[in-house]
């Protein structure tokens, strides 16, 4: 029998998706589950996108170019014009969602075996785009008592060898909801200077920040212009998860052109998101601030909720709409399994993600958990007393000290 490829073995589950199997069957038993394990917004696409969907008067769906449409690109640059970034429509280039943005900075930047700076916990699908660019993830930790900050500019530099190539950061970010100070983003702004590094930043979640802190892009920082790399998507932004509309943005020409050559491989995004995103630009201004004050009150119920349940801690998240939580249990994998297979109160259950998939740290993240607050206050208070009895049920449960 054929072998699988050492990539293929080595390619992680996700973390987010791993447990849908054992969610499936308890919704089969008639379990409600209450779906805190993936960032997938219920709040309404903007209706100019779905009009604009609607109301496609073509007679051909064709190809689109593999760059992205102009007309959207040319808009774009007015968008980011708004948060002080200043990029022309071809310094853009329009992906099948953020995650191919990812993949193709990796398979245009890094050669086989080179090395990626990446704080931890992180979004475990950078590992898995590592893997298929054959470059190595090299974590650097930060914790939940630190409330996620990074370390000192020492322990970064401890990790940089010949064959370190780019620093990866997700801002706001994605599992921990931390939000890079300006102090922090100048750390890593010289560091890639001193390095000659390339900076891959994941900006998706920029819309979602709850304090008076400004919004300090990897564009924004001065000198390393030629080495970031920006990720963008409309998937969070607009709840248009399912168009699949990315962006890689780079004042790098070098990079744009090996880009430009692994999209044109894939031949083209999608035509009909690119129609829906485009026109989302044009969602008014109280479609946005009615998204983003929903989000602050959710943050509010969530973290309030399970800073009350005995045994439970969650630092404020200052971004996006994810926290990591500590739990009372040896194994929070085993307890998400549990939650779905074995247990539930007043006939429903809880989802999450376990978050030791978000680590590469051997035994880190055990008894953590990622939680999308990404669900209606009446849903989350729900979910928070299903998790209270669950903890108090549970076999496993690790009493403090």
């Amino acid at each position: 029998m054929p072998q699988i490829s050492v990539r293929g073995t080595e390619m992680p589950e996700s973390p987010i998706r791993k447990l849908a199997p054992l969610a499936a069957s308890a919704k089969a038993r008639g379990i409600k589950v209450y779906h805190l394990n993936i960032g997938q917004p219920d709040l309404p696409t903007p209706q100019v996108a779905l009009d604009a969907i609607r109301n496609i008067d073509r007679t051909v769906l064709e190809y689109s170019p593999s760059q992205g449409n102009l007309s959207y690109r040319q808009k774009l640059t007015g968008y980011y014009k708004k948060y002080g970034i200043d990029v022309d429509a071809d310094d853009i280039i329009i992906t099948c969602g953020g995650s191919e943005a990812v993949l193709f900075a990796f398979m245009s930047c890094l050669n086989p075996g080179d090395e990626i700076i990446v704080p931890e916990p992180a979004y475990a699908n950078y590992m898995a785009f590592a893997i298929s660019a054959g470059a190595r993830i090299r974590t650097i930790a930060t914790t939940i008592d630190e409330g996620f900050s990074l370390p000192k500019v020492e322990k970064f530099e401890e990790l940089i060898n010949e064959r370190t190539r780019a620093i990866l950061i997700c801002n706001p970010n994605n599992p921990t909801g931390y939000l890079y100070t300006r102090r922090e983003m100048n750390q890593i702004r010289d560091l890639v200077k001193k390095y000659d590094l390339y900076l891959f930043s994941d900006e998706v979640y920029r819309e979602y920040i709850y304090t008076g802190s400004p919004y300090i892009s990897a564009c924004h920082l001065e000198g390393i212009e030629q080495n970031v790399v920006l990720i963008d998507s409309v998937s969070k932004r607009y709840s248009e998860c399912g168009i699949r509309i990315g962006a890689l943005i780079t004042k790098n020409a070098d990079v744009r052109r090996a880009v430009m050559k692994f999209c044109q491989a894939r031949l083209s995004p999608p035509l009909i998101g690119q129609i829906a995103a485009e026109a989302s630009l044009d969602a008014p201004e109280d479609y946005m601030r009615g998204v983003y004050d929903e989000y602050v009150e959710r943050r509010k119920c969530l973290i309030d909720g399970l800073n009350r349940i005995p045994g439970v801690y969650s630092p404020i998240p200052m971004g996006a709409f994810y926290t990591v939580a500590k739990l009372p249990v040896d194994d929070s994998e085993e307890f998400c399994r549990w939650c779905l297979e074995e247990f539930s109160y007043d006939g429903a259950t809880v989802m999450m993600a376990p978050a030791a998939g978000f680590y590469t740290t051997p035994g880190a993240g055990r008894d953590q958990v990622r939680i999308a607050y990404v669900l209606k206050k009446d849903d989350l208070s729900k979910a928070l007393l299903v998790l209270r009895k669950a903890l108090e049920a549970y076999p496993g449960r690790v009493e403090a000290e």
